[in-house]
């Protein structure tokens, strides 16, 4: 079933979207308008106050992250596919390399900064970046069994061992 006219969420639909950002100079000041528009427009946070628990907004500043680019430029009518840009897809987009890693990298600095400096949850700002801390184990298992090394004190015997009439601990 074909899309409606008009719909600017089909692949080729003809909705005015420009198909392109025409150079990777472009796509900064893009992304600088991206910054721009989300820092002016803070999250508005519900919280209590007081010992009466008088009901107040508090802002919040807003993380920039990949995904919000793509949307913004999704929803600003800009490009459909800027995905394409940061993967080169089918190598069509090497001269924008560059730039989509300069903006991820942007994206991680302020994410992590603004994890360490508590304005953004510091657990999921370290999970998005993979800077979650990883403890490895030694620990080793048989499948058969344990291996225990077993050191008698004197006067002692290891368990089945047999005593000098021939019978066997129990």
């Amino acid at each position: 079933m074909a899309a409606a006219k008009g719909n600017k969420y089909a692949v080729g639909a003809d909705s005015g979207v420009k198909k392109a950002i025409e150079t990777p100079e472009k796509m900064w000041e893009l992304f600088q308008a991206y910054v721009k528009k989300t820092k002016a427009d803070p999250f508005l946070v519900h919280d209590f106050v007081g010992k009466d628990g008088k009901s107040v907004y508090r802002e919040k500043e807003r993380p920039l992250s990949y995904e919000g680019f793509c949307c913004y430029l999704w929803d600003e009518n800009i490009i459909l596919r800027p995905d394409h840009y940061f993967i080169n897809w089918e190598g069509r987009y090497e001269e924008f390399v560059g730039i989509c890693a300069h903006i991820k990298q942007v994206i991680r600095n302020n994410q992590i900064q603004g994890g360490l400096v508590g304005i953004f949850n510091p657990s999921i700002t370290q999970r998005l970046n993979g800077l979650v801390e990883k403890v490895e184990s030694d620990n080793k298992h048989t499948v058969k069994g344990v291996n225990l090394i077993f050191n008698p004190a004197e006067g002692c015997k290891p368990l089945g061992e047999k005593e000098a009439d021939g019978s066997k601990d129990s």
